[in-house]
């Protein structure tokens, strides 16, 4: 039995479809490795070897596609990836022309904790999410499928998108002075914050000490519920990664992609687009706008220009999506050549909606962030009430405080 068999059987008998299951202690028909893969994913790399690989299979491909130097030979000679510098980006997986490359699968521990009696659980939902799953399926028919799989609710991360969005242009405001100064981006991906901080950490200093929106929202559901079960859900690999960091694990408990999302739909026979609206709208286009590329950019310039018309120096956006873009632009900005003073990177091709485990081709995921983003009834975070309101629940008095180095919201990069 592969991998692969082997992931959909056990989703399959977890969710009722089947009543057989693998037992590791009779004969087993699937590789034992395979299993505990997906029993305790927190032991391995976000990104896994289903077959033994040796060394010259696909001629290094994947090893030479790995910037962070995770892939490596083990103690037998054959390449193993290196859960501590894996970031998840999906390259190798994209380069292995044998196919023995896969994502991770945190579906089985994470239901399980879900369907706790009694417990409290959130799905931290991204903002490419929206058309993933069907063109027909709104906002509020998507949580009513969550609190159909047991969640207590879904929570927009755009919301806190929206607060970072304004973190982000309150220390552009306070910090960017000169015409030779500029500000790296740090509230949304993190290939290009792994890129930064592993091959460019020359340039950290520039990345003002924010957690990304993901981390945001579950630090800030377990502050309001302590005991809550929290799993964030995206196109994206690289947010296992992020959510194992030692500094910031204790946000987010499990990471599903969409991908795994839309498995757990099919083997629960949950239809989402027949289902009833349980509608909330608290985001404003600002933070909706994140899952695409220049999303960030356009938010914070936004932001920056409602916080200050007058500003001496104007703020001037670039970006790049893809790691190659990403380094290019990077080099660039090295060499000198500073053709802006605010600086966005996504590691996806797209943005989010490019994420390896989105299941909507990425132009169509774009165009519908962007009408989600359009339909926003607010446009920026110092138009969104909730935002203040949040914040004040936090303990925040007003927004100047965001610049102080809060618990929630900072992060001390090395």
């Amino acid at each position: 039995m592969s991998f692969e068999e082997l992931y959909k059987t056990i989703l399959n008998q977890q969710l009722g479809k089947e009543t057989s299951h693998p037992d590791s202690q009779s004969e087993p028909d699937f590789d034992p490795y395979h299993l505990d893969c997906l029993l305790h994913p927190e032991k391995y790399a976000p990104v896994l070897a289903t077959e033994a690989c040796g060394a010259d299979d696909c001629h290094h491909a994947c090893q030479e596609s790995c910037i962070f130097d995770a892939i490596v030979p083990g103690p037998d000679g054959r390449l193993m990836i290196d859960p501590e510098y894996c970031t998840g980006c999906g390259a190798c997986i994209d380069a292995c022309k044998a196919k023995k490359l896969t994502a991770s699968r945190d579906i089985l521990p994470a239901m399980k904790a879900v369907r706790e009696p009694g417990q409290l659980s959130y799905a931290l939902i991204a903002p490419a999410f929206l058309g993933q799953f069907n063109e027909d399926v709104t906002p509020g028919k998507l949580r009513s499928a969550f609190k159909a799989l047991g969640f207590t609710g879904m929570v927009e991360v755009a919301l806190f998108a929206d607060i970072l969005t304004l973190k982000e242009a309150l220390e552009f405001d306070k910090n960017i002075t000169h015409n030779d100064d500029f500000q790296l981006t740090s509230c949304c991906c993190p290939v290009w914050i792994a890129m930064l901080s592993k091959v460019y950490n020359e340039l950290m200093p520039h990345v003002p000490g924010s957690v990304s929106p993901m981390i945001a929202c579950g630090r800030v559901i377990k502050k309001l519920h302590p005991d809550a079960v929290t799993v964030f859900i995206g196109p994206c690999i690289a947010k296992k990664s992020e959510a194992r960091q030692p500094d910031i694990a204790d946000a987010v408990d499990y990471v599903l992609t969409f991908q795994e999302v839309q498995d757990i739909f099919d083997a629960a026979n949950i239809r989402p687009e027949e289902l009833p609206e349980s509608e909330k709208d608290h985001s404003s286009r600002a933070g909706r706008i994140y899952a695409h590329t220049g999303g960030v950019s356009e938010a914070v310039r936004k932001t920056v220009e409602q916080l200050d018309p007058d500003r001496e120096i104007a703020i001037k956006t670039r970006q790049a999506d893809g790691v190659p873009a990403c380094r290019a632009m990077i080099e660039e900005l090295r060499s000198g050549h500073l053709t802006g003073n605010f600086f966005e990177g996504m590691g996806c091709v797209g943005g989010c909606v490019g994420g390896p485990k989105a299941v909507l081709d990425r132009e169509d995921g774009r165009k519908n962030v962007a009408a989600y983003g359009d339909a926003a009834t607010y446009k920026t975070p110092l138009e969104n009430p909730y935002v203040m309101e949040l914040l004040h629940r936090l303990g925040f008095q007003n927004t100047e405080e965001l610049l102080e180095d809060s618990a929630l919201l900072t992060r001390h990069f090395k």
